[in-house]
């Protein structure tokens, strides 16, 4: 599974919460709707669906366009909130979320460029403006005025005569705000915009240094031998312009995917040393940053009311409380680890048959876990991507399934100006042929784009605003050599599953209010979706349409797909507890009740987890505290056991699915009425035991990760 940042909400929380304090801000020109006149990305886009119009927006467009779409929604807000008529539903709630539409247009573009193409204006821009989006925030959920308009409503919901949708946007307003802190004191609200401006400006500067570490981390090798293992084509895609040494990238995660084939072992070690280590120390240490984010964090949920961190932030997902998670991952470790222990064991075996005398270390389980496979299975990763070229598996496999669930169709479009040559467009169409919305893919990794994987959207789906959503894709897959594929492995090909999930929750959104359409939901939720479409990757019908030879177009074989699919439980013990480490360190971190200035991180993770039976000698967690962007430079603090929770949700789904016939298409028209199109509508719990039948449990995950 991978670790997927994702969502129009973690773009916008991240411009909100990304600042520097407040003596640094910048002063803001006060604007007139004249000087906006010229630029492209206040003025409506004229090309389809509203979709932002990149031949036509500049650098220099941003920062104008950013604090009028700011003064623009603190005047309306302003008015909101003073008005002297009593509070109804349309003059608070509706005018609320008019008058973020266009504050939200022009971000989306903002954050679309700052996470997957950035460049030094761009960087130096998203510095200068998070002061002024954190400052902006406070002054809305923190408005007392505004809140006793949206607290009088809460007390009268039920008399209004209003819509489910309706009522339900009331008390998730409602709730953000007292979450935020609107009961506080003034003294205290004083307290709490200090610590949030504190926050995000560290939660910035840790995602950006972290960035700057990743690329100077990258391992350069100037001997080819060094690089044995490696196909011709990886060989070239690593050359450096200079076509006299090799570059490896670092990724986000702890192992690095070239160690599954690289053969000289101080390669191997080198380059995962140079992952763990990029930034624990030096000049791109994030060691200090994470002791004040962590204590700052404790401060802030001890000011709303709260023990720690996780309790707070908890309070408005599906599992409610960290009672819920500590009794969900002790359910899941003892198996996870006692698989692991397994798993080494025959890769340790794998290595003495070899000759070799050394004891397994964790940069050599990927390329022993592939012998291992190969042995057991008879099956090489090498076999099965020569089967797997992307844009195959995204038009012959992702959308295929989607059109046999859902019955939508896809047309690519070469007539939408794009962020970057690489972005793929294609337009999406119902089944009765109306419109549905654009798709943007983004698919190879390059120095502008942060790691990782994600969706968010450039048009968010609302009735109100009368928009059909634009909604991207991002992934960190390497750019093969001109001339050659892109082939990819098999997790590969299930994250573009994955990621296409949450763009799905996006498409099927059917809300009238902005706010709460499609994938703003809890964290514990929006992943849902998503994992539940990894499960057609491997579906026949599916496999069988995409999984096709770049070279001859014949079909995978048959003997070579039950190859996979027996080797499907293989290493799960490693791939399941990576995340399941970095999800009780993140845990561990957002429980604590207090903290010493003098923290040392790396004791305090390891011996945190020690205690859990989660220090795994050869797996190490999939992200170590020091570059866990999801948890100190994302919206994912005390949030990431949600990959694991959606997992079973996920899981539970697919055997629902099997159950009942499949992929078909009345299966996936209720799958979309009852989940998809629901967006922030229902209760979690209720909306999935409705689908299901019943409530989740952890059997799915046990059983379908061969960990039982």
């Amino acid at each position: 599974m991978k670790a997927r940042n994702i969502t129009l909400l973690s773009v916008i929380l991240l411009a909100f919460l990304s600042c520097k304090e407040k003596n640094e801000a910048t002063e803001s020109k006060n604007y007139i709707a004249e000087d906006m006149k010229n630029n492209p990305l206040i003025q409506e886009s004229k090309l389809p669906f509203g979709a932002p119009d990149f031949s036509k927006i500049k650098n220099e467009d941003f920062k104008p366009a950013l604090e009028y779409a700011l003064q623009a929604e603190a005047e309306a807000i302003t008015k909101i909130a003073d008005n002297p008529e009593a509070p109804t539903f349309e003059n608070t709630l509706v005018a609320m979320e008019n008058a973020h539409e266009l504050l939200g247009r022009v971000s989306n573009v903002f954050g679309s460029l700052t996470g997957a193409n950035t460049n030094e204006v761009l960087k130096k821009l998203d510095a200068e403006m998070s002061p002024k989006f954190a400052e902006h925030r406070d002054n809305i959920l923190l408005n007392s005025k505004l809140f006793q308009r949206i607290k009088t409503l809460y007390g009268q919901r039920n008399e209004l005569g209003l819509k489910a949708e309706a009522i339900k946007l009331i008390e998730i307003r409602y709730q953000k705000f007292i979450k935020a802190g609107a009961n506080l004191s003034d003294a205290d609200k004083a307290k709490l915009k200090a610590i949030n401006a504190r926050l995000a400006s560290l939660e910035n500067k840790f995602s950006q240094t972290l960035q700057e570490a990743n690329n100077k981390a990258a391992l350069i090798v100037t001997d080819s031998i060094r690089l044995a293992g490696l196909s011709a084509g990886e060989m070239s895609s690593l050359k450096t312009e200079s076509k006299e040494e090799w570059r490896i990238p670092i990724l986000n995660t702890t192992q690095q995917p070239l160690t599954q084939t690289l053969t000289d072992r101080e390669t191997r070690e080198e380059l995962f040393k140079r992952s763990w280590n990029r930034t624990n120390g030096g000049e791109y240490s994030t060691l200090d940053i994470i002791r004040e984010i962590t204590g700052l964090r404790i401060r802030k949920a001890k000011l709303l009311g709260f023990a720690d961190y996780a309790s707070w932030n908890l309070q408005d997902t599906m599992v409610k409380n960290t009672q819920t998670v500590n009794d969900f991952f002790a359910k899941l470790i003892p198996a996870t680890v006692a698989k692991a222990d397994e798993e080494a064991a025959e890769i340790q075996k794998m290595i003495r048959s070899e000759g070799g005398s050394f004891s397994l270390a964790p940069w050599d389980w990927n390329f022993y876990a592939e012998k291992v496979r190969k042995a057991k299975y008879d099956l090489d990763e090498n076999q099965i991507k020569p089967y797997f070229e992307l844009k195959t598996v995204l038009e012959k496999g992702v959308f295929f399934a989607a059109t046999k669930l859902f019955g939508i169709t896809f047309k690519q479009r070469t007539d939408i100006p794009v962020y970057h040559p690489d972005v793929l467009v294609y337009e999406l169409f119902e089944e009765d042929g109306s419109p549905l919305g654009l798709f943007y893919g983004d698919f190879f990794a390059r120095e502008s784009k942060r790691g990782g994987a994600w969706m968010s959207n450039f048009v968010t789906q609302s009735h109100l605003l009368n928009k059909k959503p634009v909604i991207y894709n991002v992934c960190n897959f390497t750019k093969p050599a001109a001339g050659e594929p892109a082939l990819l492995t098999y997790d590969e090909v299930t994250t573009m599953f994955h990621e296409f999930g949450h763009a799905l929750h996006g498409f099927f959104a059917d809300q009238q209010y902005p706010s709460i359409s499609g994938t703003s939901v809890a964290r514990d939720f929006v992943e849902y979706p998503s994992q539940a479409n990894e499960h057609w990757a491997l579906f026949p019908e599916v496999l069988k349409n995409y999984a096709l030879h770049y070279k001859t177009g014949e079909q995978i074989p048959e003997s070579l797909i039950e190859k996979i699919r027996k080797a499907s439980t293989f290493n799960q013990g490693f791939a399941f507890g990576e995340v399941l480490a970095a999800a009780d360190l993140d845990l561990n971190f957002h429980t604590l009740t207090e903290i010493d200035e003098n923290l040392d991180v790396n004791d305090f993770e390891k011996i945190s987890l020690e205690q859990d039976r989660l220090w795994m000698q050869n797996v190490p967690p999939r992200y170590r505290a020091t570059y866990f962007n999801h948890v100190f430079g994302g919206g994912y603090a005390a949030s990431y056991y949600a990959y694991l929770w959606t997992e079973m949700l996920a899981l539970d789904t697919g055997k629902w699915f099997g159950e009942n016939g499949g992929l078909t298409r009345e299966n996936g028209q209720r799958y979309r009425d009852m989940i998809l199109s629901r967006g922030n509508t229902l209760e979690y719990k209720n909306a999935y035991k409705s689908f299901r039948g019943k409530d989740p449990g952890v059997d799915a995950i046990l059983e379908e990760r061969g960990l039982n």
